[in-house]
């Protein structure tokens, strides 16, 4: 995802074996939180999603249940 937002310092604490290890393997920290972040992010904006949606989707589903897909008969499999 490219994001042109502005970049802004952030002090942190992090466990020093973890620092240790991360600049040895030239993880870039800024990089991979940033990533995380998203991810955590996204997860959380499709559970929310999921949530908020959940009796439309429980309606529509039904709705198939009984009465099919409008595009069964066009099927040729």
């Amino acid at each position: 995802m490219v994001n042109t937002a502005r970049k802004q310092s952030a002090n942190l604490s992090i466990r020093s074996d973890l620092l240790k290890q991360a600049k040895q393997n030239k993880i870039n920290l800024s990089k991979t939180l940033e990533d995380r972040l998203e991810q955590i992010l996204s997860e959380r904006d499709r559970e929310e999603w999921l949530k908020n949606n959940r009796d439309a989707i429980a309606a529509a589903n039904d709705y198939v249940d009984r009465k099919g897909l409008w595009s069964e008969e066009l099927r040729q499999f």
